[in-house]
């Protein structure tokens, strides 16, 4: 079922968080943020449109590292109801990612930054203050053409270099986040 990650109040805090990574260890946000910003990306492995910008996110995780900003993947859906997002599965994935690719099994971080779906962006300056909260680009469940503005990528790059984000932000569109039956 497709949602649509609400506007952010701009300038919130990022929450803190310790959480296992593809590579068996525990990581900390302070550990993986970067010195002039964070993108903190909720995404999974079964979603057609994390799919669809999955590549475009490698890209520009890497571009991105290159000016001081880190990428942070987290997995929060319930592998219980989706085993395609196992944290086995995650760790099959995570060497073609390029960046820490973490598991939220009890799902409190992304209910901590309020993510709603998957892909949902959450970018912080380099005092991990939310400055972004938007799409990648104008993909949905296929990617979007050559040649389209690379959002997540250009608000970050401002963010780097001037600590400020666009004022326009597109709110991300994908599948919501498969939350644990709490009953």
């Amino acid at each position: 079922m497709a949602a649509e990650a609400p506007l952010a109040e701009i300038g919130w805090a990022a929450p803190p968080f310790a959480l296992r990574g593809t590579d068996g260890a525990t990581h900390t946000l302070a550990e993986l943020a970067g010195p002039r910003g964070t993108v903190v990306a909720f995404i999974c492995n079964h979603c057609p449109y994390v799919k669809a910008i999955l590549p475009r996110l490698v890209r520009d995780a890497r571009e991105l590292r290159a000016l001081g900003v880190h990428v942070i993947g987290i997995n929060a859906n319930d592998a219980a109801a989706y085993p395609e997002d196992s944290f086995e599965r995650m760790v099959e994935i995570a060497p073609t990612l390029g960046f820490p690719y973490l598991h939220d099994e009890t799902q409190q971080v992304a209910r901590a930054y309020g993510a709603v779906c998957t892909p949902d962006f959450f970018g912080f300056d380099a005092q991990l203050k939310l400055r972004y909260r938007g799409r990648l680009d104008a993909s949905r469940k296929e990617a979007a053409p050559e040649g389209t503005p690379r959002e997540l990528f250009e608000a970050m790059k401002l963010v780097a270099l001037t600590g400020r984000a666009p004022e326009e932000q597109h709110p991300c569109i994908g599948c919501s986040i498969k939350w644990r039956d709490e009953g």
